[in-house]
């Protein structure tokens, strides 16, 4: 784990992997720059984009570090457990949608576009209700069945 920035984002160790890929995976978000790449027996997502991927990693690490406290997430050179990443990718990902006002299924590299473009920054973000969002994000329920 050369680089901490990558566990804490991606189960994918690679310079070029999706930051997001959890999300994207989850069907929560999607983004027209990723593609998949056999490795292995296995796919993982890459980003196409090397300045899109430093934007997202800039908004990953923000999230991380604006919600360590309300989603009481171990220190940054720790890696985070499935559902912490989860819900800070899923849930961040929702309130950045929200705040921006944007369509349902909106694209992540449009949306880190779009905040970087309205709030010149993206430190400059609402990160309080952004946080409060992150928190209150649940995944959805798995389906059991009809009932016997």
């Amino acid at each position: 784990m050369d680089d901490p920035g990558a566990c804490a984002s991606s189960c994918c160790h690679g310079a070029a992997a999706c930051v997001f890929a959890k999300a994207l995976l989850a069907h929560a978000a999607r983004c027209e720059l990723a593609q998949r790449q056999s490795v292995g027996e296995g796919d993982a997502l890459v980003c196409a984009s090397p300045v899109a991927r430093v934007n997202c990693g800039t908004l990953a690490a923000l999230m991380r570090e604006r919600a360590a406290f309300a989603l009481r997430l171990p220190r940054p050179p720790a890696p985070l457990v499935h559902a912490k990443a989860l819900q800070l990718q899923c849930g961040g990902l929702t309130a950045l949608r929200a705040q921006l006002q944007a369509q349902p299924q909106a694209d992540v590299h449009v949306m880190v576009g779009l905040a970087q473009e309205r709030h010149g920054s993206l430190m400059d973000l609402p990160w309080q209700p952004m946080v409060l969002a992150m928190a209150a994000w649940q995944p959805r329920r798995r389906y059991r069945g009809p009932a016997p």
